[in-house]
């Protein structure tokens, strides 16, 4: 049997004797731990993000670089697929649209910068269906989204008022946009008066980057993984990615490896401590 196997008698016997190094049981523990966390993750977190909840969780200390390692040992690798399509036609070249963002996509703080943009889904009997949403660039949370049958001005007004209720406010300082026709409307602009409207120059999608990665992200994260056959589908699909996985549990570098609900839970958290730091030097003082 060890000779089918092309096994030694000799290597027989050392590993069924073999007791193993604090460095073996440490690999073996990490290497049980990313297996976990790749499959909790739908398989789609990479070394990086890996590492980074390994170290959060205060179980061992580990590089990304070890984390890759194993992966590459086990031959797993993260679901990924590039995309790149074109939804929105920029027929509106004014210079009146201004980019007031420029690429500046790190606020300081929730609801000082929205993006939005829109994006096709196949289904199988209702052909393409779209899906408009809205983010807030401090936390990259999509705030606002909506999925319907045609490509009009309407999908972005209802996407807008979804994220101007969730948030509580009637305005942030800016929204933007490309120059398509569904943002140069007469209706977006009711939609969003009192806001700041940025428009992407002609021709420059990088202008929008980060809901345009959103879209793509949404793509090849989950809905290359399904066969959507109709827009109910698409909706409910859709419905479960955002609401009860990206928003409240996917991990982001970009939120410090956490999700965007708690990125902004920390953020609010800070303030309300800082209010009452603030209210006990004034009491000291007084």
């Amino acid at each position: 049997m060890l000779a089918i196997l092309g096994i030694s008698r000799s290597d027989y016997y050392y590993y069924m004797n073999h007791e193993m190094t604090k460095t073996e049981e440490r690999r073996m523990k990490v290497t049980d731990s990313v297996v976990k966390i790749f499959n909790e993750s739908g398989q789609l977190y990479g070394s990086p993000k890996i590492a980074a909840l390994i170290n959060r969780s205060g179980e061992d200390k580990v590089s990304q670089k070890y984390v890759l390692g194993i992966m590459k040992k086990l031959g797993i690798k993260p679901k990924y697929i590039r995309h790149r399509t074109i939804t929105t036609v920029s027929r509106n070249f004014s210079s009146e649209l201004k980019n007031i963002l420029h690429r500046h996509f790190n606020p300081e703080k929730p609801d000082a910068f929205w993006c939005t943009d829109i994006t096709y889904i196949w289904t199988y009997d209702d052909g393409f269906v779209y899906l408009a949403s809205v983010m807030d660039l401090y936390s990259r949370k999509i705030v606002g989204w909506c999925v319907t049958r045609t490509m009009d001005a309407n999908v972005v007004l209802e996407c807008i008022e979804m994220a101007k209720r969730r948030r509580g406010i009637d305005h942030p300082v800016v929204i933007h946009s490309d120059r398509g026709v569904q943002y140069t409307s007469e209706a977006y602009r009711k939609a969003t008066e009192g806001m700041v409207r940025s428009y992407s120059k002609k021709g420059t999608p990088w202008d929008n980057a980060c809901i345009e990665s959103w879209h793509s992200l949404l793509k090849r994260e989950c809905i290359r993984f399904h066969k959507i056959m109709n827009y109910h589908e698409a909706k409910s699909i859709i419905f479960s990615y955002i609401e009860g996985f990206y928003n409240t549990v996917r991990i982001h570098s970009h939120c410090e490896y956490q999700s965007p609900d708690e990125y902004e839970e920390e953020y609010y958290e800070k303030e309300v401590n800082n209010i009452i730091a603030s209210n006990e030097i004034v009491e000291v003082v007084a």
